[in-house]
C-alpha cells in the first residue's frame, strides 16, 4: 500500500519496473498548477525528491512539468530580464543573434532537452554559414540566456558552458605612426570637426563619447574633462547612456584646451546666427541647428581627411588603438592606461590596445645582443 500524505504534500508510489516515484502538484509560471512527477531508485530518494518540490511549492516558486522551447524562452528573456537590466546595445546585438541565428537554428529544442552535441553541432554550422566571430557571440548570448534560465529554475544545468566557443583570430591592427599623425593632423586643423577629431587622436576617446561630449563636463579652469556617458543611435533612435567603462576625469593637453576653446567660440557663432532656430543643449559639437551630430558624420570626415591626406584609410576607432599604443611605447603604466583608456579590466588594456611598435621590439632585442655577447678574449 502506498503511503498517503496529507493534502498538498503529494504521493509516493512504486512503478513497475520496480523504481519509486513522486507526484506534487506545484506552481507554474502562468500562475496555474501542474502534477509534477520525479523519481528515484528507492523509496527514500523519492521522499526527497518530493520534499523538494513540496518545500518549492510552498515557497511559490515556479517548478515547470516541462521546460520551454527555446524560441519561446528567448523573448521572454529578452524583454522580461535583458531589457530592464543591460544596456540598450546589448538588447539590440543580443535580440540580434537570437532572431537571426539562435532561433532558426536551435528554436524547437526544448531547453531541459538541449545537450552539449546540440551546441556544438550549432556553433559548427555557425561558424561555416557565417563567421567564427559572430558564432562566437551567438555562443555568448546562449550562454547568458540560459544560465538566466537557470536562476528561473527552468533547468538544473548550462550545456553552453559546457562547449568551447569557436577560435577567433586576434585581429592586428595597424594604427598610424606618429608620423602619419602629424600628417593627419595638419590636415585636418583647418576643418569643422578639428576639435572633435582631435579628442579621438590625442586623448583616444571613443565615437559615443565625443558625439555624446557636453559643455557641463568640460573644465576649462582645471584643464579636463569627465568621461562617462556617450551618445548612440539604434533601430533608428538618439539617445544618451553610460559608458561601458568607468566614470573617469580626463587631463586634456594644451593642444586639445586650444582646439576646445576655439570649438567655443564657433558654437557661440553658430548658436547666435541661428537664432530661434537653435536647438537648446549642451552637447559640444552640434550641427548648424544645434543638434548633436552624428556619429557615422564624425566617421566621414575623419575618412575624408586621410584620403586627402593620401594616408592610410583607417578606422576612427584605430585612433584609439594609436593613443593606447603611443602610450604604452612612452613607458606609461598598464594600471595608468587602464584609466586613461576608461577600461573595466586590466585585461582589456593589456590584450588588446598595449601592442608595442617596431621601434621598442627593436630596443628590446637589443637586451639580447647586449648579454649574450661573447667575452673579448684578453
Amino acid at each position: 500500500m502506498a503511503k498517503r500524505n496529507a493534502n498538498g504534500m503529494g504521493t509516493v508510489t512504486r512503478r513497475t519496473d520496480g523504481r519509486w516515484q513522486a507526484a506534487v502538484y506545484v506552481p507554474q509560471p502562468d500562475g496555474t498548477e501542474k502534477r509534477k512527477f520525479v523519481y528515484g531508485n528507492t523509496r527514500d530518494e523519492a521522499e526527497e525528491e518530493r520534499h523538494k518540490l513540496v518545500d518549492k511549492a510552498r515557497s511559490g516558486i515556479p517548478v515547470p512539468t516541462r521546460s520551454p522551447r527555446l524560441a519561446e524562452w528567448l523573448p521572454l528573456w529578452l524583454e522580461e530580464i535583458v531589457k530592464p537590466t543591460r544596456k540598450r546595445t546589448t538588447y539590440v546585438k543580443y535580440e540580434m543573434h537570437s532572431r537571426l541565428y539562435l532561433v532558426p537554428m536551435l528554436g524547437t529544442k526544448r531547453l531541459e532537452a538541449l545537450n552539449v552535441t546540440d551546441v556544438r553541432r550549432f556553433l559548427t554550422a555557425h561558424a561555416k554559414q557565417h563567421t567564427s566571430a559572430t558564432a562566437k557571440e551567438s555562443h555568448a548570448v546562449l550562454r547568458s540566456a540560459l544560465s538566466a534560465a537557470c536562476r528561473e529554475e527552468l533547468i538544473s544545468r548550462n550545456v553552453a558552458k559546457l562547449v568551447q566557443p569557436p577560435r577567433v583570430e586576434s585581429k592586428q591592427y595597424e594604427p598610424w605612426t606618429i608620423e602619419e599623425t602629424l600628417i593627419f593632423l595638419r590636415a585636418v586643423r583647418r576643418d569643422p570637426m578639428y576639435a572633435a577629431i582631435l579628442l579621438a587622436v590625442a586623448l583616444g576617446l571613443r565615437r559615443g563619447e565625443i558625439v555624446g561630449l557636453k559643455w557641463s563636463q568640460v573644465d576649462f579652469s582645471s584643464a579636463t574633462i569627465h568621461l562617462g556617458k556617450q551618445l548612440q543611435r539604434r533601430n533608428g533612435e538618439l539617445y544618451e547612456d553610460t559608458t561601458k567603462g568607468r566614470k573617469r576625469p580626463m587631463p586634456l593637453p594644451l593642444i586639445c584646451v586650444v582646439a576646445l576653446r576655439w570649438q567655443r567660440l564657433r558654437w557661440l557663432a553658430m548658436r547666435e546666427k541661428a537664432g530661434a532656430g537653435w536647438s537648446e543643449n549642451d552637447y559640444v559639437f552640434v550641427t548648424r541647428n544645434g543638434r548633436p551630430i552624428e556619429g557615422r558624420n564624425l566617421y566621414r570626415s575623419f575618412t575624408r581627411i586621410a584620403a586627402g591626406a593620401g594616408l592610410r584609410v583607417v578606422r576612427l576607432h584605430d585612433a584609439r588603438h594609436g593613443f593606447a599604443t603611443l602610450m604604452a611605447d612612452s613607458g606609461v603604466e598598464p594600471r595608468l592606461l587602464m584609466e586613461l583608456m576608461g577600461h573595466s579590466e586590466i585585461g582589456v588594456t593589456m590584450n588588446v590596445y598595449t601592442h608595442v611598435v617596431q621601434k621598442s621590439k627593436r630596443e628590446a632585442i637589443k637586451i639580447v645582443d647586449r648579454l649574450l655577447r661573447p667575452e673579448r678574449s684578453r
